[in-house]
């Protein structure tokens, strides 16, 4: 164990992670935090394009640094299975996971919500996730242990704002991270993320046209930005955080506080 007085760092060298949702926004800029601590990550998203344009970038800034891409969707079992696969053909093993890959088809109120919407919430927002955790810890974190990231939201925490649908699937999915890491513990270390309104593609309809008036409600004056997740994202997944699981980290600039003044 380390003493207090140990120089802290927070750096992933000689681990493999693998990123979903990693073409844009938070998982791009997850992506590229890893990348920079020293990991070794596979991004993973729909679109072989995009991803091959993200490790373009990474690989332009940190000649050094070991990426690879492969498209899947993560709500595709099958797919997810292939890229996994393809994570340890490629790197040997399989130490973090970062479920950050989501889906929102509807707006609106949820008692109007039709099944196709709720059935494609739910395959990709909860049983994704489980999917993809499953192919880890048999893949490589059975043995070697590892971290899981659960990018959920701080509407798990909260109701309203139109998206009802997605946000009790988020609350579903920050309860899953509890129960796997009551299950999966010492060796492997689950947890959630819960972004506040993060400037986001994703998140546009949020916040475009009414930035500056969301900020001012927030105690830090501001919307949250990519790199704002990333870097808690890298906390949760080093050896900082070695005594942390079952937990769901809200990463909102005080929206929550805000709430409670």
């Amino acid at each position: 164990m380390s003493s207090a007085l140990t120089p802290p760092s927070i750096m992933l060298t000689g681990k493999v992670a693998v990123v979903t949702g990693a073409s844009k926004g938070i998982g791009r800029a997850t992506a590229e935090r890893f990348a920079a601590a020293g990991a070794s990550v596979m991004l993973s998203s729909r679109k072989q394009e995009a991803l091959d344009a993200v490790v373009d970038g990474i690989r332009a800034a940190l000649p050094d640094a070991s990426v690879a891409a492969f498209a899947a969707n993560a709500g595709d079992a099958d797919q997810a299975e292939a890229c996994v696969a393809a994570t340890m053909e490629r790197f040997g093993r399989l130490d973090v996971l970062v479920n950050n890959a989501a889906t929102n088809p509807y707006y609106g109120p949820t008692i109007e919500g039709g099944l196709s919407a709720l059935d494609k919430i739910h395959q990709v927002n909860v049983r994704g996730p489980l999917v993809w955790a499953q192919l880890a810890h048999r893949a490589s974190m059975a043995e070697h242990g590892g971290s899981i990231i659960n990018v959920v939201s701080v509407g798990a925490l909260r109701h309203g704002g139109g998206i009802g649908l997605y946000n009790t699937s988020k609350a579903a999915l920050s309860h899953l991270s509890r129960v796997l890491a009551s299950e999966l513990g010492p060796g492997i270390r689950v947890n959630a993320l819960a972004p506040g309104l993060v400037k986001t593609d994703f998140a546009r309809a949020l916040w475009e046209g009414n930035e500056e008036a969301v900020s001012r409600s927030l105690p830090m004056r501001r919307l949250g930005e990519p790199i704002d997740i990333a870097n808690a994202a890298l906390f949760l997944a080093s050896d900082l955080a070695s005594w942390i699981t079952g937990h769901t980290l809200v990463v909102d600039g005080g929206a929550l506080v805000q709430l409670t003044r």
